[in-house]
């Protein structure tokens, strides 16, 4: 490894440009040590009440540290970003902001704080203990368009994919757009299903540090990326319970099964229909189940019964 870097953390833009300055110029090799807002760049807070979320300011959310250029990165290379290590600073939330989300039903805002200085897991209630695996949900280089793009749709150049095996041990392969890549991180989550169904997962302040590496000439279209090992081993062991949606339209498939997915929480767990969805949201990993046997495709929710007590 090359030099260590700690990015500056007062730091941060909120839109894609690729016309920014760079905050910090690294060389392949480098690791960069990162302290990383939430979200909400602090609108939410461990006191904050629902109410707190219709007033967020929509033009600070996503605050993402960088850019940082790395010398010798130009358009047809891949730059490889390994996740050295991440952890949560203590706390984070989870939220239903109406006008959001993949369920269009849940019209109030709800919000739920979590303890998470326990360190490897998180209470959601008494019985119900959420394991954490931290990562980095907006993690991109800057895009090949001009001009000011918002950070919540992901692109070819990577950005908020939400992708929850991101976490530590992982490598990222970006596809570099522009000179130096000005690779740009943030919106960490402490866990998180596959789907993010309910538009947050555990949104926390963390520290983060990753690696930079270099693979020139290799042109990837989208970004790729490699496990660390298993992505659900913290899961596995107990089993999952499943619900499916069956429909024509993969959108509709998932709502289904997220849909069946809380009426099976609220009935069996004593849940709210909030607290099933942001439970869902944190716990409960969308797939698709099957996409060949037309007119009808299947998307299933796995939910992990480890996280309830025995």
């Amino acid at each position: 490894m090359g030099k260590v870097h700690c990015f500056p953390p007062d730091i941060v833009h909120y839109k894609w440009d690729n016309s920014l300055e760079p905050a910090l110029r690294i060389k392949p090799g480098d690791a960069v040590v990162y302290e990383l807002r939430e979200v909400s760049d602090g609108q939410i807070t461990p006191r904050s009440t629902p109410e707190d979320l219709s007033k967020m300011d929509w033009d600070r959310v996503y605050p993402l540290a960088g850019p940082t250029y790395i010398e010798g990165a130009e358009q047809g290379d891949v730059l490889e970003v390994e996740v050295l290590d991440i952890h949560p600073k203590g706390w984070g939330w989870t939220a239903i902001i109406p006008g959001f989300g993949l369920l269009e039903e849940f019209r109030e805002p709800c919000l739920n704080i979590w303890d998470l200085s326990l360190g490897d897991r998180a209470l959601f209630r008494e019985d119900i203990t959420v394991p954490l695996d931290p990562f980095c949900g907006t993690m991109g280089v800057a895009p090949p368009e001009e001009g000011i793009h918002a950070v919540m749709p992901p692109g070819s150049h990577g950005g908020n994919m939400d992708m929850r095996h991101l976490t530590k041990g992982c490598k990222l392969l970006l596809p570099v757009w522009v000179e130096g890549g000005l690779f740009s991180l943030g919106d960490p989550h402490a866990a998180q299903g596959d789907g993010e169904v309910c538009v947050t997962g555990i949104e926390a302040p963390m520290y983060t540090s990753l690696s930079f590496y270099l693979r020139k000439g290799v042109k990837l279209q989208n970004p790729q990326f490699i496990t660390g090992g298993s992505p659900t081993a913290k899961y596995d062991e107990d089993g999952y319970y499943v619900t499916m949606g069956v429909d024509p339209s993969l959108m509709d498939a998932s709502k289904k099964a997220v849909r069946q997915m809380i009426d099976h929480l609220s009935k069996n767990y004593g849940l709210s229909r909030e607290d099933a969805y942001m439970l869902s949201s944190v716990v409960v990993d969308l797939k698709i189940t099957e996409i060949v046997d037309k007119p009808n495709w299947i998307v299933s929710a796995y939910l992990p019964l480890k996280i309830f007590a025995k």
